[in-house]
């Protein structure tokens, strides 16, 4: 549980990450009602016990963004300059 509250009080950890920790945090409370979870963060029930099945399946690593398939971004090179001169005149 430490790691997970090292990412909720991280100012540089993206808000969708820290986001899943503060419910897996909050779903250690004994006395958490689920529905009241869902209405506090604004979230379906239905998510929260998605993230809490992922969880028990595969450990912490759930609050990191899974692998996406597709090709990957690729940044193209910059434009080569043809000797003249660019900018504002």
């Amino acid at each position: 549980m430490a790691y997970l509250k090292t990412l909720v009080e991280d100012g540089r950890t993206e808000q969708r990450v820290a986001r899943r920790a503060r419910i897996l945090l909050a779903m250690t409370a004994p006395d958490i009602v689920v529905s009241e979870l869902a209405d506090r963060l604004e979230l379906e029930r239905t998510t929260i016990w998605n993230l809490c099945r992922r969880y028990e399946a595969y450990g912490v690593d759930v609050v990191l963004d899974a692998p996406r398939s597709g090709r990957p971004r690729e940044l193209s090179p910059p434009a080569a300059s043809g000797g003249g001169a660019v900018g504002m005149l």
